[in-house]
């Protein structure tokens, strides 16, 4: 089946078998930032943006793109540097394998909500799984990011 849709800002149209899954066909086409880490939509490794809110592409089926806009992290650079820096600063890229997860779903935080309180950056980071940094780093990261004191 032909599909029709924009990623990261272009447009593209890719032959797909109908059970492809979105992560499948980004990884074809060269998103490295897209990984899997759990196969189970539990890990926040995969996430991408569809339409401009944060998804899960191994729990989509690629032909849902049809006609839509998805995201990776290789279309934010400009968008992500701010908050990369902010995690090399907190040593919360030890290994780099989950940070473009997490900085997807940051930079979905910043655009959903425009103050987040502690609660809210934590409910984002609650998404993400990291093996490396014990969470508390990239909270800071966060903290540090949306200007926030530690509590």
């Amino acid at each position: 089946m032909l599909i029709s849709f924009i990623i990261n800002g272009k447009q593209a149209k890719r032959e797909i078998a109908p059970d492809t899954i979105l992560l499948d066909l980004l990884r074809s086409m060269g998103m490295k930032s897209v990984k899997c880490g759990c196969d189970t939509g539990n890990c926040g490794l995969c996430t991408v943006w569809l339409d401009g809110s944060p998804v899960l592409s191994c729990s989509v089926p690629a032909a849902r793109l049809e006609g839509h806009t998805v995201t990776t992290l290789e279309g934010l650079q400009e968008e992500a540097a701010a908050f990369s820096r902010c995690l090399a600063d907190e040593g919360a890229d030890q290994c780099g394998f989950c940070s473009p997860g997490l900085i997807i779903n940051v930079l979905a935080l910043e655009r959903e909500i425009e103050d987040p309180d502690v609660n809210q950056i934590k409910e984002y980071l609650s998404g993400n799984l990291c093996r490396c940094t014990g969470y508390q780093s990239q909270l800071r990261a966060m903290m540090k990011y949306f200007g926030k004191s530690q509590e």
